[in-house]
């Protein structure tokens, strides 16, 4: 199977735990809040049920998009224009089953997603918000950790 709607669940949820524990103050909370100007009297006025909401929803979009960058089956599926019955799709999963649907090799997918993708959108982002170097690794240091763990389950996870 080439998508596990579970998996891609179970990735979009792990941004949670990651960010319950990259952004606790003994960690980088501390930093990201000096450096995004958090207070906690203005955190506390978040309308939390709609921030995790939405946090969700688009966990769940990012989530929804790895595959394509973690498996290479599903590439192979698009170069037959999505067709599971087109013979030369069938005879590279038969021939290569399932080479490459490792955990480790979709956290390194993931890993390269953050740091070659993610990162520079967030730093270019903070160069024109004129926000630190601090909070520029801070946020998209978060986004490499989770990019790696998605990529992982969602690879890995058949």
């Amino acid at each position: 199977m080439l998508f596990n709607p579970i998996a891609v669940f179970v990735a979009a949820l792990s941004t949670f735990l990651v960010g319950f524990i990259w952004y606790n103050p003994k960690v980088f909370g501390t930093i990201w809040m000096q450096e995004s100007g958090m207070t906690e009297e203005k955190a506390k006025q978040g309308n939390m049920a709609k921030i995790f909401g939405l946090t969700l929803i688009y966990s769940v979009l990012i989530a929804f998009m790895m595959p394509q960058f973690v498996i290479h089956q599903v590439g192979a599926l698009q170069l037959v224009g999505g067709n599971l019955e087109d013979p030369s799709f069938i005879e590279y999963l038969k021939d290569k089953q399932d080479v490459f649907r490792t955990f480790k090799h979709g956290a390194l997918h993931g890993f390269m997603l953050g740091l070659l993708f993610i990162l520079p959108i967030t730093a270019i982002n903070g160069l024109f918000e004129q926000k630190s170097w601090k909070y520029m690794l801070v946020t998209g240091g978060y986004w490499i950790v989770s990019l790696t763990i998605m990529g992982s389950i969602i690879c890995g996870w058949k």
